[in-house]
Order: structure tokens, then C-alpha cells, then sequence
């Protein structure tokens, strides 16, 4: 297992997931999505792996530009938006080799064990 955990350094449910994959003794890197972001392809990887942008916007957030995408149609101009901006994006991003999974999921990381 190659547990990867892409989060916020203030986000609970990063937070939470740590110390999911931690008690049970499960090894994770943990990159911080804000000061680092993704690169290209594991962007892609991502998209790839929760069936589109949609999925990975935070829908949540009060942020001016994730109102803004709501209205927006071009799948494509999301995308660059929100990779170009990582604080759009829900966390945790936990990727296990192709799986991935964004939010807060112990059912599904519990599958992968």
C-alpha cells in the first residue's frame, strides 16, 4: 500500500484521515495541497480516479471563485481554475496507487487494508 494524503494544514477532515491511516499503523506521505499543489499528472491521476472536476471542487468553500465556477459550464475551465488554485479543492485528496478517494472516506479506506 502507497497511501498518499494531499490535505490543508488547517482542515479537519485532513486531519481526521491522518490519524485514520496512523492508528492502524499504515504508512502515508502527507503533502500540504496549498504550499505545494499537485503536479500535472497527478492531477490527472485524481480526475481520473473520482470521475471528473465536479467531485473535486469544494462546493463548500466561501471562496468568490467556487461561486463563480457554478455558473460556468466548460468542464475544461474549471479544471485549470482549480489546479491553479489548490484552496478550490476538497481535502483530503488520499490517493493509494490508482484509487482515490476526496473527503473524509474510512469505508472505503478500510477496503483497501
Amino acid at each position: 500500500m502507497n497511501i498518499q494524503i494531499f490535505g490543508k494544514s488547517k482542515c479537519f477532515d485532513t486531519k481526521k484521515a491522518e490519524r485514520y491511516f496512523k492508528e492502524r499503523r499504515i504508512p502515508y506521505q502527507s503533502v500540504d495541497l496549498i504550499r505545494f499543489g499537485l503536479s500535472g499528472r497527478e492531477f490527472d491521476a485524481v480526475l481520473r480516479g473520482i470521475g471528473g472536476i465536479d467531485r473535486l471542487i469544494d462546493w463548500d468553500s466561501k471562496l468568490e471563485a467556487v461561486t463563480l465556477m457554478r455558473y460556468m459550464e466548460d468542464s475544461s475551465a474549471k479544471a485549470d481554475k482549480v489546479f491553479d488554485d489548490p484552496r478550490l479543492m476538497k481535502t483530503p485528496i488520499v490517493r493509494n496507487g490508482k484509487q482515490v478517494t476526496v473527503g473524509y472516506c474510512p469505508e472505503i479506506w478500510a477496503k483497501w487494508e
